[in-house]
């Protein structure tokens, strides 16, 4: 039987996404579990990640349950935005807009700038904290570009937009499989469990 391990996210796509990576380390990914919102303040990705662990890690506690859990902050760099939406990816034009309205902001910002110049990476900070309270970390990116326009039905949040190096498809248009060749979350995560077995 495989090890549960919890996530802290209610992101419906990033748990689907979370679930096939863990798989294939021989891991399952347990039920999603409500704990209080954080003020995701950090200076960076691995500090946003951290806050998140830490409330699951108490929440997990409170409930008596034991197990190993991680948390996730993620984002996407564009090299013409100076690096924006960088760690405010999921709140990108403001809270109150959908993602069909930020990729369509994005779209909006670069649409003067040339393909050579659409050079964008994905990020992904992994911290991971055990039932004894010990902490693990993993960290993953992967270049490419932003597209012309939304391509693909799949993937979320910035998926559509985004072509890693030397692809031609957009990660909207790959299945799960393909994308967790080059998606910056399966590189946090191989790196993560690698400190979970030293």
């Amino acid at each position: 039987m495989s090890e549960k391990i919890f996530l802290a996210s209610t992101n419906a796509g990033k748990r689907a996404e979370f679930a096939a990576l863990l798989a294939a380390h021989g891991f399952e990914l347990g039920p999603a579990i409500a704990y209080p919102e954080v003020a995701e303040n950090a200076a960076d990705y691995l500090g946003n990640a951290a806050l998140k662990a830490e409330a699951l890690h108490e929440e997990l506690r409170r409930r008596g349950i034991a197990a190993m859990l991680f948390a996730d902050d993620s984002g996407l760099g564009i090299d013409a935005l100076a690096g924006a939406p960088g760690i405010r990816s999921a709140r990108y034009g403001g809270r109150e807009l959908s993602w069909p309205q930020r990729r369509a902001l994005i779209l909006a910002e670069l649409a003067e700038v040339p393909d050579a110049s659409r050079t964008a990476t994905f990020h992904c900070a992994l911290v991971g904290i055990d039932d004894a309270g010990k902490r693990y970390r993993g960290l993953g990116e992967t270049r490419g570009r932003i597209a012309r326009g939304e391509r693909g039905e799949g993937g979320f949040g910035y998926d559509p937009l985004f072509l890693p190096e030397g692809e031609s498809r957009t990660y909207a248009e790959m299945s799960a499989a393909e994308k967790a060749r080059t998606s910056h979350r399966a590189r946090a995560l191989q790196a993560l469990v690698a400190t979970m077995h030293r």
